[in-house]
């Protein structure tokens, strides 16, 4: 292990594109692991981390909605860790009766065998109407029909006391989909990554606190033919285990004009200006976080982790550290940790020249 200080890195793996690694509930978690023990201190958001019904506690990784991940790489917010959340329960109206006890009972589960701090329960005055799409590229995004009512329910619970949010919507079913079947034989993608990530961005930046979501979704017949990635959303009716792990840690989103004190602090207040690396699939450079990122000269370390998008550093020019894999660039987080230049570890090594 490590005996150099911590290196903040950021790790983004755009949700929703078909991802090889990243591109199924959790299984982008090994990497974060490894990535975690390289750099001693790894930002990430929740699509890196939820499983579904499984999910991995780390303190050395902070779990950041993918809108307030964007706002901490431009330096508009900076990340209080502390040492646990109120997470509140939304949701949304749409949920039968049956399926939303069965949420309740997940949530009652986590307090009584995990020791999570969740509460209040508010449920949507109106059904949220989740529409669901797919591009002309293939990567998937969805609407949401009634967002004010998501947001009343947001603030009833911010004031009732939550500092942080889990969000349940009731998505719309379709397992006799070829694209669902694609998916879960390890092809095509994530078809409710583009809804999920409207929803928590919308409650995030309107409510200023830590919001994740997992989608309500009738159990789905036996598939002999499944894909091991998609195995951990097979495992029961709900997603929001993992999600009620992930937020009742989650970092506080503080202003970074004005950085209040934090009475619960688990550790410093970290800031973009700390970070020493940022991780994101070769093929998806273009995101806000990764360009922000770029733009203060921070480490761009791109892995071949095939998606749908060809955003690369050539096409945006952009100098990377390319790796082949996460445990490639679990190596490089390490040389940056260590103060070792990773030139110094690629051959060819060209020598130095004298400027005309």
């Amino acid at each position: 292990m490590s005996t150099a200080p911590a290196l903040p890195t950021l790790l983004v793996i755009p949700t929703g594109i078909g991802c090889a690694v990243g591109g199924y509930a959790g299984d982008a978690l090994p990497a974060a692991r490894l990535l975690a023990a390289a750099s001693g201190c790894l930002i990430t958001h929740p699509n890196v981390m939820n499983g579904a019904a499984l999910y991995w506690s780390d303190p050395r990784i902070h779990y950041v909605e993918g809108s307030s991940l964007d706002r901490f790489a431009a330096g508009e917010l900076l990340l209080q860790p502390v040492r646990r959340q109120r997470v509140g329960l939304l949701l949304d109206a749409g949920i039968e009766p049956e399926l939303r006890q069965r949420h309740l009972q997940v949530a009652d589960g986590c307090r009584a065998t995990l020791g999570l701090d969740v509460g209040p329960v508010v449920i949507t005055d109106r059904p949220l109407e989740v529409s669901l799409s797919l591009g002309a590229s293939g990567v998937s995004w969805g609407q949401l029909g009634q967002p004010e009512a998501l947001l009343r329910a947001g603030r009833q619970l911010k004031a009732a006391g939550a500092t942080a949010i889990a969000v349940v919507v009731r998505f719309p079913d379709d397992p006799d989909s070829e694209a669902l079947a694609a998916y879960r034989q390890g092809s095509g993608v994530d078809a409710l990554a583009g809804a999920e990530a409207v929803i928590s961005h919308l409650l995030s930046r309107e409510l200023g606190l830590p919001c994740a979501h997992a989608p309500a979704l009738s159990p789905l017949p036996l598939d002999p033919d499944l894909d091991p990635r998609a195995a951990g959303e097979e495992l029961g009716f709900t997603f929001l285990p993992c999600v009620l792990v992930g937020l009742s840690r989650a970092p506080d989103l503080l202003p970074a004009a004005k950085p209040p004190v934090v009475g619960g602090a688990s550790g410093p207040v970290l800031g973009i200006d700390a970070v020493g690396a940022v991780i994101a699939p070769a093929g998806a450079l273009g995101g806000a976080a990764v360009l922000a990122c770029a733009e203060r000269g921070i480490p761009l370390i791109a892995v071949d982790n095939s998606c749908l998008l060809e955003v690369t550093a050539e096409a945006l020019g952009l100098e990377v550290n390319a790796a082949s894999s996460y445990s490639e660039a679990a190596g490089l987080v390490l040389a940056l940790r260590e103060g070792i230049a990773p030139a110094a570890l690629r051959r060819p090594l060209p020598p130095l020249r004298l400027q005309s």
